[in-house]
């Protein structure tokens, strides 16, 4: 089977507007966290979140553009345009034949729904915009990176809730190393940030009112985040032959279901998505220095979370380093997984370990090294991404240095 190589990454997100930015903030434990702000926020009873604040779509989108793009979209087309350029890729002839995109996303155009609902239901508007359906789609944000780089393969949108971009990105890395494709714009996308979007939440009461705080005994439930993050995959011998900048390799991917509950966690079901991504890259688990952790700062899931790698590590997890940085950018929910596949490479790329910030009490059902608080220097070889969704839907991602 084929390897398969990252030669570019792009992401938007609360901590920058690019990969850079974003991973220095990595660096430093910047939060990305703060007061929401749109329109009747005041009606909320949550009113925290990791907000694009400064998101001027004008800058980058004409108006026709604008009309046509829901923000999750936006975001998404951004990402792929840094992740392309990173990549130094043209798709001209038949390299777009042999190209695709597969994106994860769980709320699409909510935004569009949001806004439409309101018009409709509140302001008694009989007519909606015709462009309403193609905008809220969720494949949207697919299709229009499709046809923004003329990829011609095969080209679809995953939504399993905050699985959703491991499982794209796990897609996307299989149909390469079979011969599918040869290249993939992979990732993920989300732009929940809105009033319905965050009242909906707010009923399943496991959103936190002040912080994130992932593995800590006081953490008191998840924030919501937005941004996307878009990465170019690539058979590894193309890359290496036309001398591409590798940023990692993929080499595993494994996926299971807990069949058990539709909200509560298995640590079954998490312990055997990654134990078949480490069996599918081939690796035992003293390879492994470093997992990025679903981390959502429930207790259900961190709890579960550090079950399963306790018990798929045996003694080795106590030599793991495991963070959240969804304390640093949010739960991106669909897109959550594509933007902490950056803090992955960076541990292996730079040797720098993002940390899990907002640690303040440890928690014995979380005895686990979980970086906390400050980012550690430590040169790692092989890493993985972890995501377990509501629904009981699981989906883990290996990564090794190159």
């Amino acid at each position: 089977m084929r390897r398969v190589a990252i030669t570019g990454a792009g992401t938007i997100n609360a901590l920058g507007h690019d990969v850079d930015t974003t991973l220095a903030a990595f660096r430093e434990g910047r939060c990305g966290i703060s007061a929401l702000d749109f329109r009747d926020v005041d009606r909320l009873s949550i009113q925290i979140g990791a907000q694009v604040h400064d998101w001027r779509p004008e800058d980058y989108f004409n108006r026709q553009q604008i009309l046509l793009y829901d923000k999750f979209t936006q975001f998404t087309l951004l990402a792929a345009k840094q992740a392309v350029a990173q990549s130094g890729l043209s798709f001209q002839g038949e390299l777009g034949l042999r190209s695709g995109v597969v994106l994860g996303t769980a709320g699409g155009g909510l935004n569009t729904w949001d806004e439409n609902y309101r018009a409709v239901y509140e302001e008694g508007k009989n007519r909606v915009h015709p462009f309403v359906v193609p905008k809220l789609m969720n494949n949207a944000a697919a299709s229009h990176t499709s046809m923004e780089y003329g990829l011609r393969g095969p080209s679809f949108t995953v939504a399993t809730a905050c699985a959703s971009s491991n499982h794209a990105m796990g897609l996307a890395f299989q149909m390469i190393r079979s011969g599918a494709a040869q290249v993939m714009l992979t990732g993920g996308s989300e732009a929940m940030l809105c009033f319905g979007g965050i009242k909906a939440w707010e009923g399943l009461r496991v959103m936190s009112r002040d912080a994130c705080r992932p593995f800590s005994a006081n953490r008191n439930g998840m924030v919501q985040g937005e941004g996307a993050g878009v990465f170019v995959f690539e058979d590894f011998e193309h890359a290496r032959a036309r001398g591409a900048q590798i940023l990692a390799e993929v080499v595993g991917f494994a996926m299971s279901s807990d069949a058990q509950d539709i909200v509560m966690p298995s640590a079954q079901g998490a312990e055997r998505a990654i134990r078949g991504a480490l069996e599918d890259a081939g690796l035992n688990g003293d390879q492994i220095g470093y997992i990025n952790a679903h981390g959502t700062g429930t207790a259900a899931n961190d709890k579960t979370e550090c079950a399963a790698v306790a018990h798929a590590f045996g003694h080795h997890a106590d030599r793991l380093m495991i963070s959240s940085t969804k304390s640093m950018h949010g739960h991106l929910i669909g897109a959550t997984g594509a933007v902490e596949l950056l803090a992955c490479i960076m541990a292996l790329r730079d040797g720098v370990i993002a940390p899990t910030i907002g640690y303040q009490e440890p928690d014995p059902e979380c005895a686990l090294d979980v970086v906390p608080n400050e980012a550690r220097e430590a040169q790692v070889d092989a890493v993985l991404s972890n995501a377990f969704a509501f629904g009981g839907l699981n989906a883990v991602i290996a990564l090794r240095r190159v």
